[in-house]
């Protein structure tokens, strides 16, 4: 698992929050967060939400051969998977050091204490025995996963039911839900964790550290107890002396939050396990809160409908009466008619700018003609015409001979006319077209 770690300045804002008794969500030192728990549609899957910190527990069992030493006895397999999803630091694929301390604490906590009945799971003695697998996952980490991932496992424990089975001779009948109602587990008490984290060589403790408080601290106490105060398991991590005091001040807390969450626990259970017999809706999907999406979704409000049709009566009676218009049809043209108001089809006509582009178009072509009959004192003849073809670009004067068999050679000009030719006209040019007829 590899951290980013904190730098100075935040560790430096945490060490002081906690030595004035503030604590980044709110809370005061020996405060639980909330705690969430919600179940699924099959027995034995449930989430618990700590917080931020969700885990999921998922348990499933199956007829396995028992053990050679314990021959009479079922078996019990935990499992903890910390995945990327809850927190970018797990790094996937193998065991780090945490994940192997969490899991051995479990093992500790829920198996060694006899919480289960392990005889109760025994079919036919050395043969066959239900092998029950708790699998937690992971979700989210914002802290204390070891006390999130103990609740989880009990409460998922608590919720499974196993398939009933019937033993005649050396046959083992194995029954289906919709066959005989599943049994459930038997549990004897409800083993708890409980973690209390130290500062500054045990100064100062918190009760369920978060995760950045966990990054700071200098040791960490777990206990497990239950709900008659009897300690199931008790570790302690991070190289600091504790005083005998400091222990016992810590077991008194964790009798009483253990006390508080074991009732909530049971409360969880009945409230799922009366939904199902009534037939309601249950699972994940309904336990998920919808004010999110409908964050400002009104309240429905009560509305009395008795009177509707005489209030409908009333508001019609009293309405003013349409007017009545007749549509007339409008005949465009023959075998054709048009409803209503409508307009006239203006396809392929040209809008008003388009008219008024062409007309200036048309007038400026006029005045450069006009110039070109004063200026040079030759009749200039339609475009179209083949005698006297007439050019517009911006090139100089050129100057055409067209030799023909029969009649004598004509001097046919093309007249080019510049913008800057036609606002002022000079004379120059006509002068000297003069000498040049002159000549021939």
């Amino acid at each position: 698992m590899k951290e980013t770690p904190l730098s100075n300045c935040e560790r430096r804002f945490l060490l002081r929050a906690i030595e004035e008794k503030k604590r980044l969500d709110g809370r005061q030192t020996y405060d639980y967060r909330n705690i969430k728990i919600s179940f699924g549609t099959d027995y034995g899957c449930c989430i618990v939400e700590l917080g931020k910190t969700r885990v999921l527990g998922q348990v499933s069992c199956e007829l396995v051969s028992p053990k050679l030493n314990r021959a009479t006895e079922g078996i019990l397999f935990f499992n903890l998977e910390l995945s990327q999803m809850a927190a970018p630091a797990f790094e996937p694929g193998r065991q780090s050091d945490l994940l192997v301390k969490l899991n051995r604490l479990l093992e500790r906590c829920l198996r060694n204490s006899k919480c289960i009945d392990t005889e109760s799971l025994c079919v036919v003695a050395g043969e066959k025995v239900w092998q029950i697998r708790v699998d937690l996952h992971l979700l989210n980490h914002d802290g204390n996963i070891i006390d999130a991932a103990s609740i989880a496992a009990i409460v998922a424990l608590c919720h499974f039911r196993r398939p009933d089975v019937s033993v005649q001779g050396d046959e083992v009948t194995l029954y289906t839900l919709e066959e005989r109602d599943p049994v459930p587990l038997s549990i004897h008490h409800m083993p708890i964790c409980v973690s209390f984290a130290f500062f500054q060589q045990g100064t100062y403790l918190l009760v369920d550290p978060s995760e950045r408080e966990e990054r700071v601290m200098d040791g960490l106490l777990v206990i497990a107890m239950n709900k008659h105060r009897e300690i199931c398991t008790i570790q302690s991590s991070g190289g600091i002396m504790l005083l005998k005091d400091q222990v016992l001040r810590c077991s008194k807390i964790a009798g009483v939050k253990v006390v508080e969450i074991t009732e909530l626990i049971q409360k969880a259970l009945e409230n799922d396990q009366k939904v199902r017999k009534e037939g309601g809706k249950f699972g994940f999907a309904e336990s998920m809160a919808n004010q999110r999406i409908t964050a400002f979704k009104m309240e429905k409000a009560p509305i009395d409908t008795s009177d509707v049709e005489e209030k409908a009566e009333e508001i019609i009676s009293e309405a003013e009466p349409p007017s009545e218009v007749v549509s007339k049809p409008v005949l465009w043209t023959p075998g054709t008619a048009q409803i209503g108001e409508g307009i006239e089809n203006s396809w392929g006509h040209l809008e008003d700018s388009e008219k008024e582009d062409e007309d200036e178009g048309g007038s400026d072509e006029a005045t450069i003609l006009d110039g070109m009959k004063m200026d040079t004192g030759v009749e200039v003849s339609n475009i179209g015409s083949q005698d006297a073809p007439i050019v517009l670009s911006d090139s100089e004067e050129e100057e055409m001979i067209i030799l023909e068999p029969d009649k004598n050679p004509k001097k046919i000009r093309t007249q080019t006319i510049s913008a800057t030719q036609v606002k002022a006209p000079s004379k120059k040019p006509v002068k000297k077209r003069k000498k040049k007829r002159a000549a021939n």
